[in-house]
């Protein structure tokens, strides 16, 4: 299993400090969040890709996903009207663009709060729409397009690993993949590993991180309720040999790099007494 730092929790640190940090601490990779100062798509596409393409080769750090910025502020392909719908694809596409010439493996979108209005079936309609387009896209590029689900504190769109087996049925395009983070399982009283159950092949990337039962906080490993070490016996037991980017987020922006730290150590401890 390949471990990354995503990026995120270091948006007001030079992004240089992310590659330093990732290689001195012994990440395998880097999940670069697309957001403003670092890499936001349109200021990539302006030029700044040379940046972060520089950022790679010096460190020899790969950036493996692209996470765009898009639950709200400003795109939210959920919500609003048809063009603002169209505004978030196409930002959506210009980030897959990017990750493609940053030689990132995969883009990784979710889908934010439609609404409390919103009735099922026009949350399912807009929904594959829009996945249909993006995926799509991805297909031309030769790109994974990876979903996320987020806990019921954030969206009520795709939320479980059933929500995701659904998404593909509805849209059946050989980019298109799914992923767990473990804090939204945890805080919904879900299997974790049925993921790997319900969805297959199709269970791409993982966010690990520590949680509570009643909260969408992203805690440090270790420092939370779910049992990690135990997970991390089972994804050994299973032979999960694909990635899974510690995502601090913004709960440690004030001491990024001493967080980014503890977490990785935490993590290859138990990674090592798994057997990974």
């Amino acid at each position: 299993m390949k471990v990354g730092m995503f990026t995120s929790g270091y948006q007001r640190n030079p992004l240089e400090h992310c590659f330093i940090d990732a290689k001195r601490f012994g990440y395998d990779y880097i999940e670069l969040w697309g957001g403003r100062p670092h890499a936001y798509a349109y200021d990539l596409k302006a030029g700044d890709i040379n940046e972060v393409r520089r950022l790679i080769d010096k460190y020899e750090m790969p950036v493996r996903g692209y996470t765009p910025e898009h639950n709200g502020y400003p795109y939210n392909y959920m919500i609003g009207t048809e063009a603002m719908r169209q505004d978030a694809v196409e930002f959506l596409k210009t980030s897959m663009d990017m990750a493609k010439e940053m030689g990132a493996d995969y883009t990784l979108i979710s889908a934010a709060h439609a609404g409390y209005a919103a009735t099922y079936d026009e949350i399912w309609t807009r929904l594959v729409k829009t996945v249909r387009e993006l995926a799509d896209h991805a297909e031309k590029l030769d790109h994974k397009l990876v979903m996320e689900t987020l806990t019921v504190y954030e969206s009520n769109v795709i939320k479980n690993a059933n929500d995701l087996k659904e998404l593909f049925r509805r849209v059946d395009s050989p980019c298109l993949v799914g992923m767990c983070d473990i804090v939204p399982p945890y805080t919904q009283a879900e299997s974790i590993m049925d993921y790997f159950d319900k969805i297959g092949d199709k269970m791409y990337h993982m966010h690990i991180i520590d949680g509570v039962s009643d909260s969408d906080s992203h805690i440090m490993p270790g420092e939370g309720q779910i049992p990690l070490q135990e997970l991390m016996m089972e994804l050994k037991e299973i032979d999960y040999q694909r990635t899974a980017t510690i995502e601090l987020v913004t709960g440690y922006i004030n001491e990024p790099r001493m967080y980014a730290r503890r977490a990785i150590n935490n993590i290859r401890e138990m990674m090592d007494k798994a057997g990974f």
